[in-house]
């Protein structure tokens, strides 16, 4: 049994209505004594300085619930808006910062060597190294069976006996054994890190993993620009803070609108001292002219097990054609299209229960991993090319 009367409440400073059940005796604006109070400690914890706003709220009204979510808002926008509690557009629409990339070790190189195969070339190169004051790491080789000799070797440079500030003496060393033994070299040293540049038209798959897979430190190298024909995916572009350039080619151009096309890309690499394209779904064909100058290293992902249904809608004829395996290629990109040299190939299996759209959202997990594959081998520099083949060394 309950009953009210009138007294006294340090909560209201002054007469309100109590309530008595048994041996509980409780003031009627209990509740809003308890939002009062929670918001005044919430208020004062945050250094805001804005009890009255809240606390008004609640004596008018606001149940606890409310007043919890309007200081989780005011929080939130405070830690947008930064120090000076701006929310402004310019504030929030500023990029994101790129990965930052750890500083490669300045002691470390890559030597890269093709020749005619023949007696003595890994002692020559051996000795040279040595001579120097080198200390060989790793060393893998391959020879083909036309008799071509590849081989790849990992060095520290540390005790090199001319100094690590004078790389040109062991340049000048490479070159002479080279010349002995008919050799294509390339030296690289890990502390020069290579940049990338990706060109995309509408599909995000490949953008959004190698984007991703570069943010978490998967991918060494710098991203400065993404080109695309189209404006779909500047967005993304924008959230990874990486600059966004939308070259768009109308249909009907002709040969002279693709040749402008190609002159501001051109323009755009060589502004960001671009060394690696990766064409991540750029659905566009480049000139002959265009893939001979970038032949060696521009990267292109093809959406089928390559030599097989090249050309556009792969997907759609490996399923007239009844196939049980579908794949995807990371190639050189050359004057003849999607004939390159292949660096990595997947596949994955079919059955007669996949339609066209099983097919197509399978074949882009394989399309995804398969040029973050081939794109890390020649980050790495581990992949060297031969007769429209390649040979990929281990990491």
């Amino acid at each position: 049994m309950s009953a009210s009367f009138s007294a006294s409440c340090s909560g209201c400073k002054g007469e309100s209505i109590w309530f008595s059940s048994g041996s509980r005796q409780v003031c009627s604006l209990r509740k809003q004594h308890a939002a009062r109070d929670f918001v005044s400690s919430c208020n004062q914890a945050l250094g805001r300085g804005r009890r009255g706003d809240i606390a008004a709220s609640t004596a008018n009204g606001t149940d606890r619930e409310e007043a919890v979510q309007t200081l989780a808002d005011r929080k939130a926008s405070s830690s947008l808006a930064g120090p000076s509690h701006s929310t402004s557009n310019e504030a929030l629409a500023k990029p994101i910062q790129q990965y930052s990339l750890p500083e490669g070790n300045p002691n470390l190189a890559t030597l890269m060597v093709k020749c005619p195969d023949r007696k003595g070339v890994i002692a020559a190169l051996a000795q040279l190294l040595y001579g120097l004051g080198c200390n060989i790491l790793a060393s893998e080789q391959f020879t083909a069976a036309e008799g071509v000799y590849f081989q790849r070797i990992r060095f520290d440079l540390s005790d090199i006996v001319v100094g690590t500030a004078n790389v040109s003496v062991l340049e000048r060393a490479v070159a002479e054994v080279a010349d002995r033994f008919g050799m294509e070299w390339q030296l690289f040293y890990d502390n020069k890190v290579k940049r990338v540049a990706l060109l995309v038209s509408r599909m995000d798959h490949c953008l959004y993993d190698l984007l991703i897979r570069h943010r978490a430190g998967e991918l060494r190298c710098q991203i400065p620009i993404i080109i695309s024909n189209h404006p779909d995916l500047e967005g993304v572009a924008s959230s990874f803070g990486v600059p966004f350039r939308c070259l768009p080619l109308p249909k009907g151009a002709g040969p002279e609108g693709k040749a402008a096309q190609e002159a501001q890309i051109e323009a755009i690499l060589q502004e960001a001292e671009i060394d690696i394209l990766v064409l991540a779904r750029y659905m566009q064909i480049f000139s002959a002219d265009f893939c001979s100058r970038h032949a060696q290293h521009t990267i292109n992902i093809h959406h089928s097990f390559l030599p097989a249904f090249e050309g556009a809608k792969p997907y759609h004829r490996a399923y007239e054609r009844g196939v049980k395996v579908i794949g995807a290629t990371a190639h050189y990109a050359t004057g003849e299209l999607d004939a390159g040299p292949i660096i990595e190939q997947d596949v994955a299996r079919i059955s007669h229960r996949d339609s066209v759209q099983d097919m197509i959202r399978k074949g882009r997990d394989l399309e995804r991993l398969v040029l973050a594959r081939a794109l890390r081998a020649v980050l790495s520099d581990c992949v060297m090319v031969y007769d429209n083949r390649t040979v990929v060394f281990d990491p």
